[in-house]
C-alpha cells in the first residue's frame, strides 16, 4: 500500500513512527514536503510513478530483489532512501545516478555481495551492514567527499577483502566493521576518523603501527575480540582518545600508555584475564599530563580482587563509583 502524505507540524511525530522509529535524521524542519511511505506488503520491485518531489522513500521490509536502472528516475530531490530488510542482490550501476541530493542510504539486511557502484556524491551516511559483502575494491567510494558515516558490520569481511585504496578520498567521522572476520586492524582507513568500531571480530594483537595514522580518534571499540597482546606504544598515537573498549578479550594486564592519553575518560577492560593492576597503569606520575579525570573504568570479571589494587592506582578518577570491580567485591 502506498501512502502519500503532506504532513503538517502537528502530524510529524506520528509520521516518524510510521518509518519504524528510524532516527537517522530529524524531519521536523521539512514540514511541507512530500514523504512517501510504502507499507511492507511484499513488493518485489520499486513502485512506478513515485512523485518526483519525494524527499523520503521508505521501502523497507518488502521482497525487492533488484534495483533497476530507472527505478529512481527524476527523483533528484530525494534526501533519504530506506531499502533495508529486502532481498536485494543486484543494483544497476546507473540506478542511483538521478539521486543528486541523496544524503542517507539504508540498504542493510539484504543479499548484496559488493558495494553498489556510482553512489551519489551527495551521500553523507551509508548503512550497508548485514549483507554478504566479502570484498571492498580500490576506489569503491571514489568521489564521496561528503560521506561521514559508514556502517558495514556483519558482513563476511576479512582483512584481505580490503584492497589498497578501498577508502581512498573519504573523510569519515564514523566507521563500524563489527561482527566480521577481521584478524587485525585494517590498513589505510581514513585518518579523519573520530570513531572506529571493530568489536566482535577475531583480532588477536595490536601492533605498534596499527593505529599510527588515527590521531583524531575519540572512541575506539575493540571489545569481544581475541586480543592477547597490545605492543608497547601502540596506543601512544591516540592523543585525542576519550573512550577505549577492550572488554571481552584475553588481556593479562592493563595496556601500557594509558596515563599519557590526557583526554581518556572511559576504559572498558572487563571480562579479560587481568591478574595485576599496577599503581601507575592508569594515572600519570606527575601533574599537568592528564587534562580530564576518568569517569569510567571497568575491571569486573577479571581474576583480580579489588583489595589487591592500591588505592592510589585510581588517583585520577573522578569518583570511587567510576571504578567497577563487580562481583570481585564479594
Amino acid at each position: 500500500m502506498l501512502s502519500f502524505h503532506y504532513p503538517g507540524n502537528d502530524e510529524l511525530p506520528q509520521q516518524q513512527h510510521l518509518i519504524h522509529n528510524i532516527d537517522f535524521f530529524h524531519i521536523s524542519f521539512l514540514p511541507m514536503y512530500l514523504f512517501l511511505f510504502v507499507s511492507p506488503t511484499g513488493l518485489g520491485y520499486v513502485p512506478y510513478d513515485i512523485p518526483k518531489d519525494t524527499l523520503l522513500l521508505d521501502l523497507q521490509s518488502n521482497r525487492i530483489t533488484e534495483i533497476r536502472e530507472g527505478d529512481f528516475k527524476g527523483m533528484s530531490n530525494l534526501y533519504a532512501l530506506v531499502l533495508r530488510y529486502n532481498q536485494i542482490s543486484k543494483v544497476h550501476p546507473k540506478a542511483f545516478l538521478p539521486l543528486k541530493r541523496l544524503q542517507k542510504l539504508y540498504i542493510s539486511h539484504n543479499l548484496l555481495t559488493s558495494i553498489p557502484k556510482n553512489l551519489p556524491p551527495s551521500l553523507v551516511e551509508l548503512r550497508i551492514h548485514d549483507n554478504h559483502i566479502k570484498k571492498v575494491p580500490a576506489f569503491s567510494f571514489s568521489g564521496l567527499h561528503n560521506m561521514h558515516v559508514i556502517e558495514m558490520g556483519r558482513n563476511p569481511l576479512q582483512n584481505s577483502g580490503f584492497e589498497p585504496g578501498a577508502f581512498m578520498g573519504l573523510k569519515l567521522n564514523y566507521l563500524r566493521i563489527s561482527e566480521a572476520k577481521l584478524t587485525g586492524i585494517p590498513k589505510d582507513l581514513p585518518s579523519s576518523l573520530n570513531e572506529l568500531h571493530l568489536d566482535s571480530n577475531q583480532i588477536q594483537a595490536i601492533e605498534f603501527v596499527d593505529l599510527s595514522q588515527y590521531t583524531q580518534l575519540q572512541r575506539l571499540g575493540l571489545g569481544s575480540n581475541q586480543i592477547r597482546h597490545i605492543e608497547h606504544g601502540a596506543l601512544s598515537y591516540l592523543t585525542n582518545l576519550r573512550e577505549l573498549h577492550l572488554d571481552n578479550n584475553r588481556l593479562s594486564g592493563v595496556p601500557s600508555g594509558l596515563p599519557h592519553l590526557k583526554y581518556l575518560q572511559v576504559v572498558y577492560l572487563h571480562s579479560n584475564n587481568i591478574t595485576n593492576v599496577g599503581v601507575d597503569d592508569f594515572c600519570p606520575t606527575g601533574f599537568g599530563v592528564k587534562r580530564v579525570f576518568y569517569n569510567g573504568i571497568s575491571l569486573f570479571d577479571n581474576p583480580i580482587r579489588y583489595w589487591e589494587v592500591q588505592p592510589a592506582t585510581f588517583r585520577c578518577v573522578s569518583d570511587q563509583m567510576a571504578v567497577q570491580f563487580g562481583n570481585h567485591k564479594k
